[in-house]
Protein backbone atom coordinates (compact mmCIF):
# COMPACT_ATOMS: atom_id res chain seq x y z
CA UNK A 1 0.00 0.00 0.00
CA UNK A 2 1.51 3.13 -0.80
CA UNK A 3 2.15 5.67 1.63
CA UNK A 4 2.79 9.65 2.49
CA UNK A 5 6.43 10.07 2.25
CA UNK A 6 7.95 13.12 3.61
CA UNK A 7 11.29 12.82 2.41
CA UNK A 8 13.13 12.42 5.36
CA UNK A 9 16.48 10.66 5.56
CA UNK A 10 16.56 7.44 5.46
CA UNK A 11 17.84 6.19 8.83
CA UNK A 12 14.98 7.24 10.98
CA UNK A 13 14.61 4.79 13.55
CA UNK A 14 18.16 3.73 14.67
CA UNK A 15 18.71 -0.38 15.12
CA UNK A 16 19.59 -1.49 18.25
CA UNK A 17 23.31 -2.09 17.92
CA UNK A 18 25.30 -3.14 20.94
CA UNK A 19 29.03 -1.43 21.80
CA UNK A 20 31.54 -3.45 23.80
CA UNK A 21 34.61 -3.68 21.67
CA UNK A 22 36.26 -0.04 20.01
CA UNK A 23 34.74 -1.17 16.92
CA UNK A 24 31.46 -0.88 18.39
CA UNK A 25 31.94 2.42 19.74
CA UNK A 26 33.50 3.98 16.89
CA UNK A 27 30.08 2.38 14.88
CA UNK A 28 28.11 4.27 17.37
CA UNK A 29 30.05 7.68 16.35
CA UNK A 30 30.07 6.92 13.04
CA UNK A 31 26.03 6.07 12.80
CA UNK A 32 25.40 9.30 14.80
CA UNK A 33 26.08 10.92 11.32
CA UNK A 34 23.19 9.67 9.77
CA UNK A 35 21.27 11.71 12.20
CA UNK A 36 22.68 15.35 11.08
CA UNK A 37 22.47 15.02 7.82
CA UNK A 38 19.74 16.68 5.68
CA UNK A 39 19.18 15.64 1.87
CA UNK A 40 17.64 17.10 -1.23
CA UNK A 41 13.79 16.30 -1.40
CA UNK A 42 12.19 14.52 -4.50
CA UNK A 43 9.38 15.39 -5.72
CA UNK A 44 6.37 12.67 -5.30
CA UNK A 45 3.86 10.89 -7.25
CA UNK A 46 0.07 11.20 -6.19
CA UNK A 47 -2.73 8.95 -6.36
CA UNK A 48 -6.08 9.16 -5.84
CA UNK A 49 -8.30 6.40 -5.09
CA UNK A 50 -12.40 6.14 -5.04
CA UNK A 51 -12.10 2.44 -3.83
CA UNK A 52 -13.57 1.27 -7.57
CA UNK A 53 -12.65 -2.33 -7.64
CA UNK A 54 -12.87 -4.79 -10.24
CA UNK A 55 -12.84 -8.52 -9.41
CA UNK A 56 -11.36 -10.55 -12.37
CA UNK A 57 -12.72 -14.20 -12.05
CA UNK A 58 -12.57 -17.87 -14.38
CA UNK A 59 -16.05 -18.40 -13.14
CA UNK A 60 -19.32 -16.30 -11.26
CA UNK A 61 -17.67 -16.20 -7.80
CA UNK A 62 -19.80 -18.00 -4.91
CA UNK A 63 -22.17 -15.75 -2.91
CA UNK A 64 -20.21 -16.21 -0.10
CA UNK A 65 -17.11 -14.35 -1.90
CA UNK A 66 -19.51 -11.12 -2.53
CA UNK A 67 -20.45 -11.08 1.00
CA UNK A 68 -17.13 -10.81 2.18
CA UNK A 69 -16.08 -8.01 -0.05
CA UNK A 70 -19.34 -6.44 0.71
CA UNK A 71 -18.74 -6.49 4.06
CA UNK A 72 -15.41 -5.06 3.85
CA UNK A 73 -17.04 -2.26 2.40
CA UNK A 74 -16.26 -2.62 -1.26
CA UNK A 75 -18.60 -1.84 -3.93
CA UNK A 76 -17.14 -3.80 -6.86
CA UNK A 77 -17.75 -4.94 -10.46
CA UNK A 78 -17.11 -8.76 -11.35
CA UNK A 79 -15.59 -9.53 -14.55
CA UNK A 80 -15.61 -13.34 -15.85
CA UNK A 81 -13.17 -14.34 -18.22
CA UNK A 82 -13.72 -16.09 -21.53
CA UNK A 83 -12.61 -16.68 -24.78
CA UNK A 84 -13.63 -14.82 -28.29
CA UNK A 85 -15.12 -11.64 -29.26
CA UNK A 86 -18.75 -11.97 -28.76
CA UNK A 87 -21.11 -9.13 -27.24
CA UNK A 88 -20.15 -8.44 -23.78
CA UNK A 89 -22.75 -9.73 -21.38
CA UNK A 90 -23.70 -7.60 -18.35
CA UNK A 91 -26.02 -9.36 -15.69
CA UNK A 92 -26.32 -9.12 -12.33
CA UNK A 93 -24.38 -11.12 -9.91
CA UNK A 94 -24.89 -12.49 -6.50
CA UNK A 95 -26.17 -9.67 -3.78
CA UNK A 96 -26.78 -7.60 -6.96
CA UNK A 97 -23.02 -6.61 -7.71
CA UNK A 98 -22.52 -5.98 -11.66
CA UNK A 99 -21.10 -9.30 -13.30
CA UNK A 100 -19.44 -9.18 -16.90
CA UNK A 101 -18.94 -11.64 -18.71
CA UNK A 102 -16.40 -10.97 -21.94
CA UNK A 103 -12.75 -11.83 -23.48
CA UNK A 104 -10.24 -9.70 -21.79
CA UNK A 105 -7.75 -8.28 -24.26
CA UNK A 106 -5.73 -6.22 -21.70
CA UNK A 107 -5.06 -4.86 -18.64
CA UNK A 108 -2.65 -2.14 -17.62
CA UNK A 109 -2.60 1.29 -15.49
CA UNK A 110 -1.85 1.63 -11.58
CA UNK A 111 -3.96 2.67 -8.35
CA UNK A 112 -6.53 5.10 -9.18
CA UNK A 113 -6.19 4.32 -12.94
CA UNK A 114 -6.88 0.49 -14.18
CA UNK A 115 -7.84 -0.25 -17.46
CA UNK A 116 -9.36 -3.36 -18.47
CA UNK A 117 -9.87 -3.43 -22.44
CA UNK A 118 -12.77 -6.08 -23.39
CA UNK A 119 -12.63 -7.85 -26.75
CA UNK A 120 -15.69 -7.19 -28.75
CA UNK A 121 -16.18 -7.04 -32.27
CA UNK A 122 -16.14 -3.47 -32.94
CA UNK A 123 -13.11 -3.46 -31.29
CA UNK A 124 -11.99 -3.27 -27.62
CA UNK A 125 -14.30 -1.68 -24.94
CA UNK A 126 -13.29 -0.57 -21.80
CA UNK A 127 -14.56 -2.31 -19.21
CA UNK A 128 -15.50 0.96 -17.26
CA UNK A 129 -18.52 1.70 -19.30
CA UNK A 130 -20.84 -0.93 -19.17
CA UNK A 131 -20.09 -1.24 -16.06
CA UNK A 132 -21.53 2.78 -15.62
CA UNK A 133 -18.26 4.24 -14.93
CA UNK A 134 -17.73 6.27 -18.00
CA UNK A 135 -14.84 4.85 -18.93
CA UNK A 136 -13.07 6.25 -15.99
CA UNK A 137 -11.55 2.74 -15.20
CA UNK A 138 -11.09 1.17 -11.83
CA UNK A 139 -9.37 1.96 -8.89
CA UNK A 140 -8.14 -1.30 -7.55
CA UNK A 141 -7.86 -4.83 -9.45
CA UNK A 142 -8.57 -8.13 -7.70
CA UNK A 143 -7.26 -10.91 -9.94
CA UNK A 144 -8.53 -14.49 -9.05
CA UNK A 145 -8.42 -15.98 -11.87
CA UNK A 146 -6.03 -19.02 -12.47
CA UNK A 147 -3.91 -18.05 -15.05
CA UNK A 148 -2.71 -14.07 -13.68
CA UNK A 149 -3.22 -11.17 -16.30
CA UNK A 150 0.04 -9.31 -14.92
CA UNK A 151 3.21 -11.53 -15.26
CA UNK A 152 5.75 -9.54 -13.85
CA UNK A 153 8.15 -9.94 -10.92
CA UNK A 154 6.60 -6.49 -8.83
CA UNK A 155 3.10 -5.77 -9.74
CA UNK A 156 1.46 -2.39 -9.77
CA UNK A 157 0.33 -0.35 -6.98
CA UNK A 158 -3.66 -1.44 -6.40
CA UNK A 159 -2.84 -5.01 -7.99
CA UNK A 160 -3.75 -8.16 -6.18
CA UNK A 161 -3.12 -11.44 -7.34
CA UNK A 162 -3.39 -14.01 -4.33
CA UNK A 163 -2.38 -17.58 -4.73
CA UNK A 164 -3.32 -18.86 -1.55
CA UNK A 165 -5.82 -18.32 0.76
CA UNK A 166 -4.14 -16.24 3.33
CA UNK A 167 -2.99 -13.70 0.55
CA UNK A 168 -6.70 -13.22 -0.11
CA UNK A 169 -7.03 -12.87 3.00
CA UNK A 170 -4.77 -10.71 3.46
CA UNK A 171 -6.08 -8.64 0.24
CA UNK A 172 -9.41 -8.81 1.54
CA UNK A 173 -8.27 -6.62 4.67
CA UNK A 174 -5.82 -4.56 3.11
CA UNK A 175 -7.73 -3.31 -0.25
CA UNK A 176 -10.39 -1.46 1.74
CA UNK A 177 -7.29 0.81 3.45
CA UNK A 178 -6.70 2.13 0.41
CA UNK A 179 -9.28 4.86 -0.48
CA UNK A 180 -8.04 8.42 -0.37
CA UNK A 181 -5.43 10.26 -1.93
CA UNK A 182 -1.54 9.00 -1.42
CA UNK A 183 1.93 9.86 -2.14
CA UNK A 184 4.81 8.31 -2.92
CA UNK A 185 8.00 9.36 -4.07
CA UNK A 186 9.71 9.88 -7.85
CA UNK A 187 12.12 7.59 -7.37
CA UNK A 188 14.09 8.40 -10.72
CA UNK A 189 15.64 11.01 -12.34
CA UNK A 190 16.10 10.96 -15.92
CA UNK A 191 18.48 12.56 -18.35
CA UNK A 192 17.60 11.91 -21.87
CA UNK A 193 20.26 13.72 -23.72
CA UNK A 194 22.66 10.85 -22.31
CA UNK A 195 20.89 7.87 -22.54
CA UNK A 196 22.35 5.24 -24.69
CA UNK A 197 19.05 3.58 -25.66
CA UNK A 198 18.36 4.99 -29.14
CA UNK A 199 19.80 7.43 -32.20
CA UNK A 200 18.60 8.03 -35.36
CA UNK A 201 16.71 4.47 -35.94
CA UNK A 202 20.12 3.02 -34.55
CA UNK A 203 19.46 0.61 -31.59
CA UNK A 204 21.62 0.70 -28.53
CA UNK A 205 21.47 -0.21 -24.89
CA UNK A 206 18.14 -1.65 -23.39
CA UNK A 207 20.10 -2.42 -19.95
CA UNK A 208 17.12 -0.72 -18.03
CA UNK A 209 14.44 -2.06 -20.28
CA UNK A 210 15.76 -5.63 -19.78
CA UNK A 211 16.07 -5.55 -15.93
CA UNK A 212 12.82 -3.55 -14.86
CA UNK A 213 11.16 -5.67 -12.63
CA UNK A 214 7.77 -3.49 -12.67
CA UNK A 215 7.58 -2.61 -16.00
CA UNK A 216 7.79 1.00 -15.86
CA UNK A 217 10.63 1.61 -18.54
CA UNK A 218 9.56 1.72 -22.18
CA UNK A 219 11.24 2.37 -25.36
CA UNK A 220 10.50 5.78 -27.40
CA UNK A 221 12.09 6.59 -30.65
CA UNK A 222 15.52 8.54 -29.71
CA UNK A 223 15.25 7.37 -25.59
CA UNK A 224 13.65 6.36 -23.23
CA UNK A 225 10.40 6.57 -20.66
CA UNK A 226 9.43 5.65 -16.95
CA UNK A 227 5.99 5.73 -15.75
CA UNK A 228 6.50 7.30 -12.47
CA UNK A 229 3.28 5.69 -11.54
CA UNK A 230 4.60 1.73 -12.05
CA UNK A 231 7.83 2.80 -10.47
CA UNK A 232 8.47 1.70 -7.25
CA UNK A 233 12.17 2.81 -6.56
CA UNK A 234 13.85 -0.97 -6.65
CA UNK A 235 16.09 1.04 -8.71
CA UNK A 236 18.11 -1.69 -10.37
CA UNK A 237 17.96 0.45 -13.33
CA UNK A 238 20.13 2.99 -11.84
CA UNK A 239 22.93 0.06 -10.86
CA UNK A 240 23.10 -1.37 -14.57
CA UNK A 241 23.10 2.79 -16.44
CA UNK A 242 26.34 3.03 -18.47
CA UNK A 243 25.75 6.56 -18.56
CA UNK A 244 23.78 7.72 -15.84
CA UNK A 245 20.70 8.66 -17.73
CA UNK A 246 18.97 7.40 -15.13
CA UNK A 247 19.72 7.81 -11.74
CA UNK A 248 17.68 7.24 -7.62
CA UNK A 249 16.51 10.42 -6.58
CA UNK A 250 15.79 9.11 -2.79
CA UNK A 251 18.01 9.38 -2.06
CA UNK A 252 21.03 11.19 -4.83
CA UNK A 253 23.64 9.32 -4.90
CA UNK A 254 26.10 12.33 -4.05
CA UNK A 255 23.77 13.20 -0.50
CA UNK A 256 24.17 9.34 -0.13
CA UNK A 257 27.67 9.02 -0.66
CA UNK A 258 28.77 12.52 1.20
CA UNK A 259 26.95 10.67 4.35
CA UNK A 260 29.23 7.65 3.93
CA UNK A 261 32.51 9.56 3.25
CA UNK A 262 31.83 11.13 6.95
CA UNK A 263 30.46 8.27 8.64
CA UNK A 264 33.88 5.89 7.58
CA UNK A 265 35.91 8.87 7.97
CA UNK A 266 34.68 9.13 11.40
CA UNK A 267 34.59 5.44 12.25
CA UNK A 268 38.63 5.58 11.65
CA UNK A 269 39.06 8.84 13.70
CA UNK A 270 37.75 6.90 16.61
CA UNK A 271 39.62 4.24 16.03
CA UNK A 272 37.55 1.52 14.35
CA UNK A 273 39.56 -0.99 12.13
CA UNK A 274 37.89 -3.13 8.71
CA UNK A 275 34.59 -1.46 8.99
CA UNK A 276 32.48 -3.44 6.83
CA UNK A 277 29.24 -1.50 5.17
CA UNK A 278 26.12 -3.35 4.85
CA UNK A 279 23.49 -1.75 2.95
CA UNK A 280 19.65 -2.69 3.46
CA UNK A 281 16.87 -1.61 2.96
CA UNK A 282 13.92 -0.34 5.08
CA UNK A 283 11.19 -2.94 5.61
CA UNK A 284 12.53 -7.17 5.11
CA UNK A 285 16.04 -6.18 5.49
CA UNK A 286 15.64 -4.33 8.50
CA UNK A 287 13.38 -6.50 10.41
CA UNK A 288 16.03 -9.64 9.47
CA UNK A 289 18.81 -7.10 10.99
CA UNK A 290 16.60 -6.58 14.09
CA UNK A 291 17.15 -10.89 14.84
CA UNK A 292 20.45 -11.01 13.74
CA UNK A 293 22.73 -7.78 14.45
CA UNK A 294 24.10 -9.41 18.04
CA UNK A 295 25.82 -12.14 16.19
CA UNK A 296 27.28 -9.76 13.54
CA UNK A 297 30.56 -8.23 14.55
CA UNK A 298 30.86 -4.46 15.52
CA UNK A 299 33.01 -3.70 12.55
CA UNK A 300 29.84 -4.08 10.54
CA UNK A 301 28.00 -1.02 10.23
CA UNK A 302 24.38 -1.06 9.20
CA UNK A 303 22.97 2.00 6.09
CA UNK A 304 19.21 1.79 5.28
CA UNK A 305 18.27 2.72 1.95
CA UNK A 306 15.16 2.74 0.13
CA UNK A 307 16.12 0.13 -2.16
CA UNK A 308 19.82 -2.03 -2.00
CA UNK A 309 19.13 -2.97 -5.72
CA UNK A 310 19.67 0.86 -6.64
CA UNK A 311 23.27 1.22 -5.16
CA UNK A 312 25.57 0.63 -8.01
CA UNK A 313 29.03 0.51 -8.57
CA UNK A 314 29.64 4.35 -8.66
CA UNK A 315 28.77 3.78 -5.11
CA UNK A 316 30.51 0.73 -3.85
CA UNK A 317 33.79 2.13 -5.23
CA UNK A 318 33.63 5.37 -3.66
CA UNK A 319 32.50 3.69 -0.32
CA UNK A 320 35.74 1.49 -0.68
CA UNK A 321 37.90 4.49 -1.22
CA UNK A 322 36.32 6.43 1.68
CA UNK A 323 37.62 3.63 3.79
CA UNK A 324 35.20 0.83 4.15
CA UNK A 325 37.47 -2.67 4.37
CA UNK A 326 34.02 -4.41 2.78
CA UNK A 327 30.89 -3.36 0.57
CA UNK A 328 27.88 -5.92 1.47
CA UNK A 329 24.48 -5.44 0.05
CA UNK A 330 21.92 -7.25 2.20
CA UNK A 331 19.82 -9.75 -0.14
CA UNK A 332 15.92 -10.68 1.10
CA UNK A 333 13.54 -12.99 -0.63
CA UNK A 334 12.28 -10.42 -2.74
CA UNK A 335 16.00 -10.36 -4.26
CA UNK A 336 14.66 -11.54 -7.79
CA UNK A 337 16.49 -13.83 -10.04
CA UNK A 338 16.95 -11.09 -12.69
CA UNK A 339 18.00 -8.71 -9.95
CA UNK A 340 20.65 -10.60 -8.38
CA UNK A 341 22.16 -11.40 -11.78
CA UNK A 342 22.62 -7.65 -12.96
CA UNK A 343 24.24 -6.64 -9.67
CA UNK A 344 26.59 -9.91 -9.40
CA UNK A 345 27.65 -8.79 -13.17
CA UNK A 346 28.02 -5.36 -12.05
CA UNK A 347 30.43 -6.92 -9.02
CA UNK A 348 32.46 -8.86 -11.11
CA UNK A 349 33.71 -6.10 -13.55
CA UNK A 350 34.10 -3.72 -10.18
CA UNK A 351 35.99 -6.53 -9.09
CA UNK A 352 38.30 -7.02 -12.42
CA UNK A 353 39.27 -3.97 -12.43
CA UNK A 354 40.14 -3.72 -8.05
CA UNK A 355 41.86 -7.28 -9.09
CA UNK A 356 43.85 -5.75 -11.68
CA UNK A 357 45.14 -3.22 -9.78
CA UNK A 358 46.51 -5.45 -7.08
CA UNK A 359 43.81 -4.86 -4.91
CA UNK A 360 41.53 -7.87 -3.36
CA UNK A 361 38.79 -8.38 -5.54
CA UNK A 362 36.19 -9.86 -3.23
CA UNK A 363 35.71 -6.78 -1.41
CA UNK A 364 32.21 -5.91 -2.87
CA UNK A 365 29.43 -8.85 -2.74
CA UNK A 366 25.66 -9.86 -2.15
CA UNK A 367 24.87 -11.11 1.35
CA UNK A 368 21.53 -13.17 1.24
CA UNK A 369 19.32 -13.40 4.51
CA UNK A 370 18.46 -16.34 5.02
CA UNK A 371 14.38 -17.21 7.51
CA UNK A 372 16.63 -18.10 10.69
CA UNK A 373 18.12 -14.97 10.89
CA UNK A 374 21.60 -16.31 9.21
CA UNK A 375 23.61 -15.28 6.52
CA UNK A 376 24.89 -17.17 3.42
CA UNK A 377 28.46 -15.62 3.75
CA UNK A 378 30.22 -12.94 6.07
CA UNK A 379 33.66 -12.09 5.51
CA UNK A 380 36.56 -12.81 8.25
CA UNK A 381 38.32 -10.17 9.67
CA UNK A 382 41.47 -11.70 7.92
CA UNK A 383 41.17 -9.56 5.12
CA UNK A 384 44.57 -7.77 5.31
CA UNK A 385 44.98 -4.26 5.89
CA UNK A 386 43.09 -1.35 5.18
CA UNK A 387 42.41 -1.29 0.77
CA UNK A 388 43.65 2.44 0.93
CA UNK A 389 44.29 5.45 2.19
CA UNK A 390 40.48 7.05 3.25
CA UNK A 391 39.45 9.35 -0.21
CA UNK A 392 38.47 13.08 0.53
CA UNK A 393 36.72 13.84 -2.70
CA UNK A 394 33.36 15.15 -3.00
CA UNK A 395 30.84 12.42 -5.53
CA UNK A 396 28.76 13.99 -8.36
CA UNK A 397 25.05 12.74 -9.14
CA UNK A 398 27.33 12.29 -12.44
CA UNK A 399 28.03 8.59 -12.53
CA UNK A 400 31.01 8.29 -14.70
CA UNK A 401 32.95 11.30 -13.00
CA UNK A 402 32.25 9.75 -9.80
CA UNK A 403 33.59 6.34 -10.96
CA UNK A 404 36.49 8.19 -12.36
CA UNK A 405 37.51 10.10 -9.43
CA UNK A 406 37.21 6.39 -7.17
CA UNK A 407 39.64 4.70 -9.59
CA UNK A 408 41.98 7.23 -10.04
CA UNK A 409 42.04 6.84 -6.24
CA UNK A 410 42.76 3.83 -6.61
CA UNK A 411 45.30 4.12 -9.47
CA UNK A 412 47.36 6.55 -7.30
CA UNK A 413 47.98 3.93 -4.24
CA UNK A 414 47.99 0.96 -6.38
CA UNK A 415 50.84 -1.50 -5.61
CA UNK A 416 51.30 -2.99 -8.97
CA UNK A 417 49.93 -0.90 -12.24
CA UNK A 418 48.80 -2.51 -15.56
CA UNK A 419 48.22 -0.12 -18.38
CA UNK A 420 44.48 -1.89 -19.72
CA UNK A 421 42.57 -4.89 -18.36
CA UNK A 422 40.02 -6.90 -20.42
CA UNK A 423 36.59 -6.63 -18.88
CA UNK A 424 33.85 -9.22 -19.25
CA UNK A 425 31.24 -9.17 -21.50
CA UNK A 426 28.83 -6.16 -21.32
CA UNK A 427 30.79 -3.78 -19.18
CA UNK A 428 30.30 -0.37 -20.10
CA UNK A 429 34.03 0.57 -20.46
CA UNK A 430 35.86 0.05 -23.23
CA UNK A 431 37.50 1.69 -26.94
CA UNK A 432 36.35 1.68 -30.29
CA UNK A 433 38.74 0.23 -33.28
CA UNK A 434 38.32 1.20 -36.71
CA UNK A 435 39.05 -0.94 -39.96
CA UNK A 436 41.34 1.73 -41.90
CA UNK A 437 40.99 -0.21 -45.08
CA UNK A 438 37.09 0.23 -44.89
CA UNK A 439 36.51 3.39 -43.43
CA UNK A 440 35.42 5.93 -45.22
CA UNK A 441 34.76 8.71 -42.94
CA UNK A 442 31.34 8.80 -43.35
CA UNK A 443 30.65 9.73 -39.86
CA UNK A 444 27.64 7.65 -39.25
CA UNK A 445 29.26 6.06 -36.05
CA UNK A 446 29.93 10.01 -34.70
CA UNK A 447 26.47 10.86 -35.18
CA UNK A 448 24.86 8.19 -33.31
CA UNK A 449 27.23 8.17 -30.31
CA UNK A 450 25.31 9.05 -27.44
CA UNK A 451 28.33 9.95 -25.13
CA UNK A 452 30.21 11.88 -27.72
CA UNK A 453 32.92 9.20 -27.51
CA UNK A 454 33.37 9.33 -30.94
CA UNK A 455 33.42 13.19 -33.24
CA UNK A 456 34.33 14.20 -36.33
CA UNK A 457 36.95 16.09 -37.11
CA UNK A 458 35.63 19.51 -36.98
CA UNK A 459 36.04 20.53 -40.77
CA UNK A 460 38.51 18.18 -41.10
CA UNK A 461 38.31 14.71 -42.54
CA UNK A 462 39.37 12.66 -39.39
CA UNK A 463 37.44 10.51 -36.83
CA UNK A 464 38.71 11.36 -33.33
CA UNK A 465 38.03 9.45 -30.21
CA UNK A 466 37.87 10.10 -26.11
CA UNK A 467 37.91 6.61 -24.66
CA UNK A 468 36.96 7.95 -20.90
CA UNK A 469 33.41 8.77 -22.51
CA UNK A 470 32.91 5.31 -24.25
CA UNK A 471 29.83 3.07 -22.82
CA UNK A 472 30.50 0.18 -25.62
CA UNK A 473 26.66 0.36 -26.46
CA UNK A 474 27.40 -1.03 -29.90
CA UNK A 475 25.66 1.80 -32.04
CA UNK A 476 28.78 2.79 -33.80
CA UNK A 477 29.12 -0.71 -35.07
CA UNK A 478 25.46 -1.01 -36.29
CA UNK A 479 25.53 2.51 -37.95
CA UNK A 480 28.84 1.97 -39.65
CA UNK A 481 27.69 1.05 -43.77
CA UNK A 482 30.85 -0.23 -44.57
CA UNK A 483 31.04 -2.95 -41.23
CA UNK A 484 34.22 -1.10 -40.22
CA UNK A 485 33.48 -0.43 -36.60
CA UNK A 486 34.57 -2.70 -33.66
CA UNK A 487 34.09 -2.47 -29.91
CA UNK A 488 36.15 -3.98 -27.13
CA UNK A 489 35.73 -3.85 -23.05
CA UNK A 490 38.16 -3.15 -21.46
CA UNK A 491 39.76 -0.24 -18.63
CA UNK A 492 42.35 1.89 -19.53
CA UNK A 493 44.29 3.01 -16.63
CA UNK A 494 46.49 5.64 -18.18
CA UNK A 495 44.13 8.50 -17.25
CA UNK A 496 46.48 10.68 -20.09
CA UNK A 497 45.20 8.51 -22.97
CA UNK A 498 41.85 7.39 -21.62
CA UNK A 499 41.31 11.48 -21.32
CA UNK A 500 42.69 12.55 -24.46
CA UNK A 501 40.86 12.62 -27.57
CA UNK A 502 42.60 10.29 -30.56
CA UNK A 503 42.73 10.15 -33.87
CA UNK A 504 41.66 6.96 -35.00
CA UNK A 505 41.49 7.68 -38.93
CA UNK A 506 42.02 10.28 -41.14
CA UNK A 507 42.46 11.04 -44.82
CA UNK A 508 43.87 13.57 -46.73
CA UNK A 509 40.85 15.93 -47.98
CA UNK A 510 39.40 15.94 -51.68
CA UNK A 511 39.03 19.59 -52.72
CA UNK A 512 36.95 20.47 -55.24
CA UNK A 513 38.54 20.24 -58.79
CA UNK A 514 36.97 24.10 -59.46
CA UNK A 515 37.19 26.37 -56.32
CA UNK A 516 39.58 23.90 -53.89
CA UNK A 517 37.13 24.01 -51.65
CA UNK A 518 37.33 20.75 -48.90
CA UNK A 519 34.54 18.42 -49.42
CA UNK A 520 35.08 15.06 -49.20
CA UNK A 521 38.01 12.26 -48.83
CA UNK A 522 40.10 10.50 -51.50
CA UNK A 523 38.80 7.28 -50.04
CA UNK A 524 34.79 8.07 -50.27
CA UNK A 525 35.71 9.77 -53.75
CA UNK A 526 37.35 6.41 -55.33
CA UNK A 527 33.96 4.81 -54.23
CA UNK A 528 31.90 7.24 -56.18
CA UNK A 529 33.61 6.79 -59.13
CA UNK A 530 33.70 3.26 -58.87
CA UNK A 531 30.08 2.76 -58.10
CA UNK A 532 29.04 5.23 -60.88
CA UNK A 533 31.17 4.54 -63.77
CA UNK A 534 28.42 2.14 -65.41
CA UNK A 535 25.84 4.59 -64.43
CA UNK A 536 24.22 6.04 -67.86
CA UNK A 537 24.17 9.50 -66.53
CA UNK A 538 27.87 9.41 -65.94
CA UNK A 539 29.46 8.27 -69.86
CA UNK A 540 31.37 11.64 -70.40
CA UNK A 541 34.05 13.42 -69.31
CA UNK A 542 32.01 16.64 -68.06
CA UNK A 543 29.23 14.35 -66.16
CA UNK A 544 31.96 12.54 -63.94
CA UNK A 545 34.13 15.39 -63.50
CA UNK A 546 31.04 17.49 -61.68
CA UNK A 547 31.24 14.54 -59.31
CA UNK A 548 34.58 15.91 -58.12
CA UNK A 549 32.94 19.55 -57.82
CA UNK A 550 31.98 20.56 -54.41
CA UNK A 551 27.92 21.38 -54.36
CA UNK A 552 28.22 24.92 -55.24
CA UNK A 553 30.33 24.33 -58.49
CA UNK A 554 28.55 21.21 -59.09
CA UNK A 555 25.27 23.11 -59.85
CA UNK A 556 26.78 25.90 -61.13
CA UNK A 557 28.73 24.09 -63.59
CA UNK A 558 25.32 22.28 -64.58
CA UNK A 559 23.53 25.17 -65.47
CA UNK A 560 26.14 27.00 -67.51
CA UNK A 561 27.39 24.31 -69.13
CA UNK A 562 23.91 22.81 -70.06
CA UNK A 563 22.26 25.67 -71.84
CA UNK A 564 20.54 27.17 -68.73
CA UNK A 565 18.65 23.99 -68.30
CA UNK A 566 16.87 23.75 -65.08
CA UNK A 567 20.29 21.40 -62.95
CA UNK A 568 17.84 19.71 -60.71
CA UNK A 569 15.42 18.57 -64.36
CA UNK A 570 15.98 14.48 -64.45
CA UNK A 571 17.41 13.90 -67.94
CA UNK A 572 15.57 10.81 -69.96
CA UNK A 573 16.15 7.54 -69.09
CA UNK A 574 17.89 5.83 -72.00
CA UNK A 575 15.89 2.68 -73.63
CA UNK A 576 16.61 -0.46 -72.86
CA UNK A 577 18.87 1.06 -69.89
CA UNK A 578 19.16 -1.05 -66.27
CA UNK A 579 20.46 1.37 -64.79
Amino acid sequence: MPTLVENEDYASEPLDLVANTDDGFARQAALSILQEGTHQPTSVVSYDSAGKLLVVCDDTPEPEFIERVKAAGLGCTVLVKRSGTADIALKEGPHNVDLLQAGLAQLDGHLGEFHAMLDHPDGPVDASKPAGLGGRGFDLVLDLSEDKILQRDVLPIGYFAPATDEDLDRALVEIPTIVGEFDKPKFFNLDPDICAHKSRGVSGCTRCLDVCPTQAISSLEESIEVDPYLCQGIGVCTTVCPTGAITYAFPRVSDLLDDMRRVLHRYHDEKGTKPILLFHDDEKGKEWLRGAIVSLPENLIPVEVENVASIGMDTWLSCIAYGAHYVLLLATDDFSTSIVNSIDQEILVAGTILGAMGYPKDRIAILHATENGQVSQLPSDEGGKQVVPPAGFAAFNEKRTTLRLALDHFHEHATKTRKTVPLPEGAAFGRVKVDKQACTLCMSCAAVCPSSALTDGEGLPRLMFLERNCVQCGMCERACPEDAVTTETRFNFDAEERDRAQILYEEEPFNCVKCGTPFSTQSMMTRMRDKLKGHWMYQDEAQMRRLEMCDNCRIEDMYVNSGGIDPYDKPEKPTGSDV
